[in-house]
């Protein structure tokens, strides 16, 4: 787990961009799994992005219109899993996080905390080789975002899954095992943590 810290305007969520292969970069290398991105046409990266990468936001980010097994399982479908195991992936998915029970509740008919589970059972449900995390807690209570963290913490132990986290919150940075700190566009400094929290 690494966090990415800095002020405001500093370039963390551009750097996070950059890293995922949604901006490109103008210098430099960005590889995953060997996997070169700038060498990647925009049709591939978007298919390699949708196969091995998750992506968890401030906002979530979940249609309103679908409940949550349909938000979960909709990455699947549009990168051309069938419709049955995508459904099998996603009730898995939301079991991982917590949430069988309201698989088919409405975004609107569920808590901050639970929003952001479904999109953390979102970015998990193609088994990516990372996930990057755009200040993940910071719309939510600070118990809803321990939470959140304890859950992305036991999926890094549990699961080995990997995730890259955007934020501002010194508390949140403590619990990886990696900080970056950022200062105007710049990576300042690097703190390795002995524990991960």
């Amino acid at each position: 787990m690494v966090a990415i810290m800095g002020p405001s305007g500093c370039g963390k969520t551009t750097l996070l961009n950059c890293l995922s292969g949604i901006d490109d970069v103008t210098e430099g290398t960005v590889r995953i799994e060997g996997t070169d991105l700038a060498e990647l046409d925009d049709n591939s990266k978007t298919s390699y992005r949708a196969r091995r990468m998750g992506f968890i936001f401030q906002f979530y980010n979940l249609l309103p219109v679908l409940s949550a097994v349909e938000n979960v399982e909709l990455p699947l479908l549009v990168s051309g899993t069938p419709s049955a195991e995508a459904r099998e992936r996603a009730t898995a998915a939301l079991a991982r996080v917590g949430l069988t029970d309201w698989s088919t509740h409405k975004p609107s008919e569920l808590s901050g905390g639970q929003r952001q589970r479904v999109t953390i059972a979102r970015a998990l449900v193609n088994n990516p080789a990372i996930v990057w995390a755009d200040e993940p807690t910071g719309d939510l209570d600070t118990k809803t975002a321990d939470d959140i963290m304890s859950l992305m913490q036991e999926l890094n132990r549990d699961q080995q899954q990997t995730f890259v986290i955007v934020t501002h919150d010194p508390s949140i940075a403590a619990r990886c095992h990696r900080t970056i700190h950022m200062v105007d566009g710049i990576i300042e400094r690097e703190e390795v943590m002995a524990s991960g929290g």
